[in-house]
């Protein structure tokens, strides 16, 4: 066969392999826009939730927590109204069925979201914001998703929420009223954890969250356990009672609370300064 016949022979493979290469040059270079992103959403979510944290502590003569939480509230929604702005930007490049082959490089941003979202919508409104809620704030002006919201990320988001509650429950409890606050979360995050133990089998990232959610309702429940220890000890006046509180806050920041817990266990911390 003549070297041009062969050639042309070879002609519709070779542009069908071509086809391939465009496709798949396609896909890495959407991948490495999607990380991005995501990593942006990550960054700029976890600014939001150091924003509603040192909202909430830097007026420590403000004795009204509902003040406090709607003036944190207020702060962070200009930044969450930019991490929306970046899953709307993300929306060309996941119409169709691309969202769900691209699942896995936006899920760490989209639960950062979640998380920094749902903290701020509990110090609203003191509950966990639904699914609907979460699907709407990803949402245009018509009700439109940017991309389907996937059950399993919406729940890790919500889980990893935990931790921080733990973190604002125990910078609230040296505060007047502090002490009722603490159990009030401590409560909430107890009906969480037995709420998330139900979705265990079908998510299995969620069985590893539940054991941090564990650790961070053990970690309220020792902080004010040893408040409650020692508020029994004196007949004190609420400000000397206060006081003692604040210091036994910091030592729970050093975890130097007792040395031993109520189950006999040793603690390495009762706070852990890392936010996930």
């Amino acid at each position: 066969m003549p070297l041009a016949d062969t050639l042309d022979s070879r002609a519709p493979i070779i542009q069908i392999f071509e086809h391939f290469r465009e496709e798949l040059d396609d896909f890495h270079d959407r991948r490495e826009r999607l990380i991005k992103s995501s990593r942006d959403a990550t960054n700029l979510s976890k600014k939001v939730i150091f924003l509603l944290h040192r909202s909430m502590t830097e007026d420590s003569s403000e004795s009204d927590d509902r003040a406090l939480s709607l003036r944190a509230v207020s702060r962070a929604k200009g930044k969450l109204r930019g991490i929306q702005q970046l899953f709307a930007g993300m929306r060309g490049e996941l119409t169709g069925d691309r969202f769900w082959r691209h699942q896995k490089n936006v899920s760490p941003g989209l639960q950062e979201y979640i998380e920094a979202f749902s903290f701020s919508y509990y110090l609203q409104h003191r509950t966990l914001s639904s699914y609907e809620d979460v699907q709407k704030s990803l949402s245009d002006e018509k009700g439109t998703p940017y991309f389907p919201l996937p059950l399993g990320d919406y729940l890790l988001g919500l889980s990893d929420l935990t931790g921080e509650l733990m973190r604002y429950a125990i910078s609230a409890i040296a505060r007047r009223g502090g002490r009722a606050k603490a159990s009030e979360v401590c409560s909430f995050v107890r009906s969480c954890k037995a709420d998330f133990e139900g979705f265990t089998p079908y998510f299995r990232e969620l069985r590893k969250k539940q054991s941090v959610t564990a650790q961070s309702l053990e970690k309220i429940e020792d902080v004010a356990y040893a408040i409650a220890v020692r508020s029994s000890e004196y007949d004190l006046p609420p400000e000397l009672l206060d006081d003692i509180v604040e210091r036994t806050v910091s030592s729970a920041a050093n975890g130097e609370i007792g040395g031993e817990d109520r189950r006999g266990k040793r603690r390495d911390d009762a706070f852990d300064g890392d936010y996930d």
